[in-house]
């Protein structure tokens, strides 16, 4: 490749970053998923279309496929609350396994008695689409703010369910008979303990070390992050475990860890996950043939209604049944079952391995994600405030970032005050921080200030709060109290350190 060849490639993915950036803008103003905007890039710039780019590489597609999700899996885990995810975790789990089951076989059985496919053709459909993906949900359900319960199962199992599905996969695409019922079951079993494992430690590891070693450069430490992520993620393919569920694990380890500068961290993670996204669905357009899609468009609306009405409300009803979960909940979730990303890309797991018919596959897939998200993306909002489970009165979570101050042992805080949060109208001295610990400057509306005890806070107010190490974790869980419940938070019961400190 020549200099001026690099030049041009480098202006052509610069131009398609920008306008993919511009899309998020247009996504979040008419509620539809960002990865139809994205794969509309793609198909635009590939065959049939502006630019009919020829690219046909399956494998290339699916490298970079497990790349771009092992960064998307890692943004999740580290964005993910564990006091939000923790009451949720066993539905989540039954949802990612049982539910996974009954999903596949509802809906291998409709591709093959009503589409005409064969066995292993309708299994490998039915596996694929099986697996959720929460940037597709949570993009269309960033403005309803719902019950922690069902954003801690959705956001859950959408962490969980990549890791049996891609073993389910790659099974049913395999030369051969497929193994016994019971003899995948404990495949799938040994893949997944292995990979919580292996997440687990290097998850603990890494935080460890990361709260123990003083980085010379703040800008290292989400460097230093996604790479523990990445390293949870080989450690546990290598360990021939599951390296998805390895790093979604390991990566919420580390985002609940209290680890210096974790606002940095999330925001780097953040935006490797969108230029993941972005890369990765524009790849994806580009790999369909569009003209390819119209014969296979019905089969993939027949497959797709069966799993929606059908298959993904049996698996949940089943999943849930005991948890007690109300109804209301458990339309939602049934209805929240998104596809997005991922299961385009385990569709090329039946293209490398050369299955019969794996182009019909692929393009059943790709139709079928792009209609059901179009049908179901912007009705989940609705459907939430018709269930009555949009919750618009819970606070917004307070944005605290902590920067170490190693030789004076201490921390200086970074608060900032959202439109939500009950710290408006409250003034300083009422906050009642704990004895080692107090705000020392104010910035409003550009301007910095030392407040006084009697200077009342309010929305968009950014605090610096100093505090020393002993008191450090008391004074921000004084802070997120008082966001949530007020001045009076403590006597009425809201969670945090008490009003005497």
């Amino acid at each position: 490749m020549t200099v001026h060849q690099l030049n041009e490639l480098l202006l052509i993915g610069s131009l398609v970053l920008l306008v993919a950036v511009a899309a998020v803008r247009v996504s979040s103003r008419s509620g539809l998923p960002s990865l139809l905007l994205y794969l509309g890039i793609g198909i635009a710039m590939g065959q049939d279309g502006l630019l009919d780019v020829h690219f046909d590489d399956a494998e290339l597609t699916q490298v970079i496929g497990y790349a771009a999700l092992v960064v998307i899996l890692a943004e999740g885990g580290l964005g993910t609350k564990w006091k939000e995810i923790r009451p949720a975790l066993p539905a989540a789990a039954a949802l990612s396994t049982v539910g996974v089951a009954v999903s596949v076989g509802i809906t291998a059985a409709a591709a093959h008695y009503l589409v005409g496919l064969e066995w292993q053709q309708a299994l490998i459909i039915g596996a694929v689409v099986s697996s959720t993906d929460a940037a597709a949900v949570f993009s269309v359900l960033r403005k309803v703010p719902l019950p922690s319960r069902v954003t801690g199962a959705l956001e859950a199992e959408s962490g969980f369910n990549d890791a049996p599905v891609v073993i389910l996969v790659v099974a049913f695409s395999s030369a051969g008979p497929i193994d016994d019922w019971y003899t995948l079951v404990g495949k799938i079993t040994l893949e997944l303990a292995i990979g919580a494992l292996v997440g687990l430690a290097v998850g603990w590891l890494g935080a460890f070390g990361l709260r123990h070693v003083a980085l010379p450069a703040s800008g290292l430490y989400p460097i230093a992050v996604m790479a523990i992520a990445v390293v949870a993620y080989a450690s546990g393919a290598m360990a021939h475990g599951s390296g998805f569920l390895a790093v979604y694990l390991a990566s919420m380890i580390l985002g609940n860890s209290k680890l210096p500068h974790a606002p940095a961290n999330r925001g780097f993670a953040e935006g490797l996950g969108w230029i993941a996204q972005i890369g990765m669905f524009v790849l994806l357009g580009l790999l369909v043939t569009p003209h390819e899609l119209l014969r296979d468009f019905w089969p993939a609306v027949v497959v797709g209604l069966i799993l929606t009405v059908l298959a993904r409300p049996v698996g949940v009803l089943i999943s849930l049944v005991p948890f007690r979960i109300p109804w209301q909940e458990q339309v939602l979730m049934s209805w929240a079952g998104l596809r997005g990303a991922v299961p385009i890309i385990f569709a090329t797991i039946p293209m490398v391995s050369g299955v019969e018919g794996n182009d019909r596959i692929f393009n059943i897939v790709f139709v079928l994600v792009v209609v059901y998200t179009l049908v179901q993306g912007p009705t989940l909002p609705w459907l939430a405030r018709a269930l009555r489970l949009g919750d618009v009165s819970e606070a917004a979570d307070l944005g605290v970032e902590s920067a170490p101050l190693e030789r004076l042992r201490g921390h200086l805080l970074s608060v900032a005050i959202p439109d939500s949060s009950k710290i408006h109208g409250v003034e300083v001295a009422e906050l009642r921080l704990p004895s080692g610990s107090a705000v020392t400057l104010v910035v409003r509306d550009g301007k910095s200030f030392v407040p006084l005890p009697s200077t009342v806070l309010r929305h968009g107010d950014e605090l610096l709060v100093v505090a020393t190490d002993p008191v450090r974790d008391a004074a921000e869980r004084r802070l997120r109290a008082v966001s949530q419940g007020g001045k009076l938070a403590g006597w009425l019961g809201t969670g945090g350190e008490s009003p005497g400190g």
